[in-house]
């Protein structure tokens, strides 16, 4: 029986090309680098199988794998593109305190009593 998930077999047709190109790029990078599917399998820390599956687009490819894979290549920074945040959303992000600031913990701050 086959491991893939119900909900990869789902996913709409559209999202099959953008992973097929992502993918192809990554070769492109190991191409360019002259690194064979064994080096970078094993700079991956992942099987050959696995590193031809994600240079194929597969879906069920790990994120993680890619995160990796685009560091290898001097690219992790292009992942800060993907999906920015609405603007309006940055804008009204919740800031979390430091540990100094919380005071006890189980107690409520003076400051925190505005109910």
């Amino acid at each position: 029986m086959s491991r893939s998930s119900h909900g990869l077999s789902a996913l709409p047709s559209q999202t099959i090309a953008p992973l097929e190109r992502l993918g192809l790029r990554l070769r492109a990078h190991r191409v360019q680098r002259e690194w064979t599917i064994a080096e970078m399998a094993e700079r991956l820390l992942c099987s050959p199988n696995t590193l031809r599956a994600l240079e194929s687009g597969k879906p069920g490819t790990s994120i993680g794998l890619l995160a990796h894979a685009l560091w290898l290549f001097g690219e992790i920074d292009s992942i800060d593109g993907v999906a920015p945040a609405p603007t309006g959303l940055a804008a009204k992000r919740r800031v979390r305190r430091s540990a100094a600031q919380q005071g006890t913990a189980g107690v409520i701050a003076e400051n925190e009593r505005d109910f």
